[in-house]
């Protein structure tokens, strides 16, 4: 273990780190460099590093080297070796914070840190629409709406098995539903419906703990409906409209389309990580070709950017992180802070695995955040 100074500024950059993700790039990019400084030279130091080499090593090094791997192979030359950078930003983030040993009340400092920078960016965002600055809700470092309603949604499913356990519940109860309206206010069809669904599975895994979690999510659910026949809420009236004019996937079929011809022509290695935008010029429409920078799928896109070679070990590390969850899930003496824990590493994987079916997940700031909450968790779960 580091001595107690230097762990405190490990932590301290972690901290750091949670706060600025959702708000401004910049300290956010320098907080991820000093943290994995500090960390490694703390663990040379200490000459440990966290235990003996484990399956979900493997699994991390194969992903984080992926990108690279292929990037001398790429059929297209463009972002091919800039690109993995964030691969090795997200898969550090989960290798150092699985290997760091978290005790209780700095995992709960984390957890903390990412609550109160999400409702400080909430607070940010709400101000830029009352100014009219902006028509959307956005997250100021996390970007486009549909990444914000990514983030959101996890940060959803983190604040609801805050609550479900029982403790801060009118500080947790505000949370949570600031976080669910939020949702509805960013108008994104797929993170509503991956909060909407991540509410009903957790409420589902607490139940053998408390039945209150299924009556509050059977209410948000009937809520819902209702605002969907009414017509309540923006996000309803969106798709509504793109049905009406015809293209309720948002042009998303000819993304998919241009995906897999994509791969076919390119199976092993694919176009490079970040070049399906050079791929994209191929189409005859500029509006396509401005719509369709990447493919709106997070399985097609790493197919058509990475190929099988580059696509295996996200696959792997998908597929793992899934069965974990489900074999390794809280029984009811376990701790509260189990049951926090794997509820939002469960949301994690939950709206990564959902949302990736329309929209390209696991990377940038909801990227980071899902590989934080799962590198919080796996520790735990190899204790139980």
């Amino acid at each position: 273990m580091p001595p107690p100074r230097s762990r405190g500024l490990e932590i301290g950059l972690l901290l750091a780190l949670c706060v600025f993700l959702p708000l401004y790039e910049a300290p956010k990019n320098l907080a991820w460099l000093a943290y994995a400084l500090v960390w490694l030279a703390n663990r040379v130091r200490a000459r440990d590093f966290g235990g003996r080499w484990d399956l979900w090593d493997t699994l991390i090094l194969a992903w984080l080297a992926a990108g690279f791997v292929i990037a001398p192979f790429a059929a297209l030359h463009g972002s091919e070796w800039r690109a993995p950078l964030d691969i090795v930003r997200n898969a550090g983030v989960l290798w150092m914070v699985k290997r760091s040993r978290l005790a209780e009340s700095e995992a709960r400092a984390v957890l903390a840190a990412l609550v109160v920078s999400v409702l400080v960016g909430l607070a940010m965002g709400y101000a830029q629409l009352w100014r009219g600055t902006t028509g959307r809700l956005e997250l100021n470092s996390v970007g486009h709406v549909n990444h914000t309603a990514i983030y959101l949604a996890i940060m959803l499913g983190l604040c609801a098995s805050w609550l479900f356990i029982g403790r801060q519940r009118t500080v947790a109860g505000a949370a949570t539903l600031l976080l669910l309206v939020s949702l509805f206010v960013a108008a994104s069809r797929s993170g509503v419906v991956a909060g909407l669904l991540t509410l009903a599975i957790l409420a589902l895994a607490w139940w053998p703990r408390s039945r209150v979690p299924a009556a509050l999510a059977a209410a948000v659910l009937v809520a819902s409906g209702l605002l969907g026949l009414l017509r309540g809420a923006e996000v309803f009236e969106k798709h509504t409209e793109s049905v009406q004019a015809g293209h309720a996937l948002n042009y998303r079929e000819q993304a998919w389309s241009l995906a897999l011809s994509t791969w076919q022509r390119h199976p092993w290695f694919g176009v490079g990580m970040d070049n399906f935008a050079l791929a994209s010029r191929e189409l005859q429409s500029q509006l396509l070709r401005d719509l369709i920078p990447h493919a709106h799928n997070l399985y097609l896109n790493t197919l058509a950017e990475r190929g099988v070679v580059g696509a295996a070990p996200l696959a792997a590390v998908l597929i793992a992180w899934g069965w974990w969850l489900f074999r390794r899930r809280p029984r009811l003496a376990d701790a509260e802070q189990d049951w926090v824990l794997w509820g939002a590493a469960a949301t994690a994987w939950v709206v990564t695995v959902v949302v990736g079916m329309v929209n390209t997940t696991l990377h940038h700031e909801h990227g980071l955040l899902a590989a934080l909450l799962l590198g919080l968790w796996l520790p735990r779960s190899v204790r139980r």
